[in-house]
């Protein structure tokens, strides 16, 4: 080989040494330049999830698989909402990432990513009893200028700003369904108050639009507002708190009732507690119309959806109880005001009415007199004579 070659090879190799250099301190170099967007967590089947912690320390909320669904272990492993659930799930696997900026831990607790300073902390876990952790997100800080937020993956160093950070529910009552009786106002027929002092009902009128008090006393009238509330306070009952039934609460005394019953002859009962300015309500559904047993083969399709109605009625009051059951809620003092309302609070005097305003409305009332047209009145004096004849003079004789 000649030395020409040689040199030229020398060259080559000197040139591909300094390249593989360049190219190493690239690579180790921390990123500035925004990367191509990738989601932060990848690979998750949530399927193998058994266990969701949000936050950390005394305010964790813990979600725990049981079966198909969740369960809130804060709240005495009462059900959680699927939906809230599916996207807790959904918002922490559609993070997205763009810009890299640090592996170093020490880098951390300045980009608010450690689980003490973060502003969210979500844990994936295997099921129990050998929970492991799967993965997770932290979300940090807002970038200056609110350009991303630093984000990283809880098994991981790495930190990323993603353009757009999910909001993270924090509550462990923001994961359960707080309302009681889901229907719509226009269902309600009746609502039925119990307690020490008696009992009265109140139903919807026919055209839907007010209410009628039964055996309502002379003298007195219905407050509409108010008894608008009271019969509608099915329709808008919501939940603050839950606990099971145990021995803490026998010291409850359930001594008031609100029987609601719908169109579709489904009734929910409401057994109502007060407490320490606090009330506290348990409750049960029944569909009263009875559960259609036999279909026959020449009933007509109006009949058939007539009893495919009762059968699903059915089902929902069977469902609502069987959930319910064994539970205790906390309500808000005005929504308890609503479902024990006396009957005196709903009525008011009928306010006598004055003397002259009765006379006046009678005048008002009384048909007009028949008026006959103004007649000119009729010109009695004579024109004027164009020839006027002089009278004679007297004659003196």
């Amino acid at each position: 080989m000649s030395n020409r070659k040689l040199t030229i090879l020398g060259i080559v190799a000197a040139c591909m040494v300094v390249w593989a250099v360049v190219q190493s301190r690239i690579s180790n170099r921390p990123r500035t330049a925004p990367d191509a967007p990738a989601y932060l967590i990848q690979g998750l089947n949530p399927a193998r999830i058994g266990k969701i912690v949000v936050g950390t320390g005394e305010d964790a909320v813990t979600l725990k698989r049981r079966g198909r669904t969740f369960v809130v272990a804060n709240k005495d492993n009462y059900p959680a909402n699927t939906g809230e659930i599916n996207n807790l799930i959904t918002s922490c696997l559609g993070i997205q990432t763009g810009q890299f900026c640090t592996d170093d831990p020490d880098n951390h607790k300045d980009l608010g990513v450690t689980k003490e300073d973060a502003r969210n902390v979500v844990e994936f876990w295997t099921p129990e009893p050998n929970s492991t952790l799967l993965t997770g997100v932290v979300v940090g800080k807002s970038k200056e200028q609110g350009q991303g937020t630093y984000v990283r993956m809880a098994t991981s160093d790495k930190v990323y700003v993603a353009q757009e950070a999910p909001w993270i529910r924090s509550g462990a009552m923001d994961y359960i369904e707080q309302k009681l009786v889901v229907t719509e106002r226009e269902n309600i027929e009746s609502a039925t108050v119990t307690s020490a002092n008696g009992q009265y009902t109140l139903k919807a009128k026919e055209d839907g639009d007010g209410v009628v008090l039964e055996n309502i006393p002379a003298g007195k009238k219905l407050k509409d507002s108010d008894a608008k509330s009271v019969l509608q306070a099915l329709w808008d009952t919501r939940f603050t708190d839950v606990k099971r039934k145990s021995a803490d609460s026998n010291d409850l005394t359930f001594d008031r009732k609100y029987v609601g019953r719908l169109k579709d002859s489904t009734v929910y009962t409401f057994t109502i507690a007060k407490k320490d300015d606090k009330a506290y309500v348990t409750c049960q559904a029944k569909f009263t119309e009875g559960r259609p047993t036999k279909i026959g083969k020449t009933e007509s399709e109006e009949q058939l959806k007539e009893k495919e109605a009762k059968l699903l009625a059915d089902d929902k009051a069977k469902r609502f109880t069987a959930k319910h059951q064994g539970w205790i809620y906390e309500i808000a003092e005005w929504k308890a005001k609503n479902l024990t309302k006396e009957l005196a609070d709903l009525l008011e005097d009928v306010e006598e009415k004055k003397e002259e305003e009765k006379k006046e409305e009678e005048k008002k009332q009384e048909p007009e007199e028949t008026k006959e047209p103004e007649q000119k009145p009729q010109n009695t004096e004579k024109p004027d004579d164009p020839n006027p004849v002089e009278p004679e003079p007297n004659s003196v004789g």
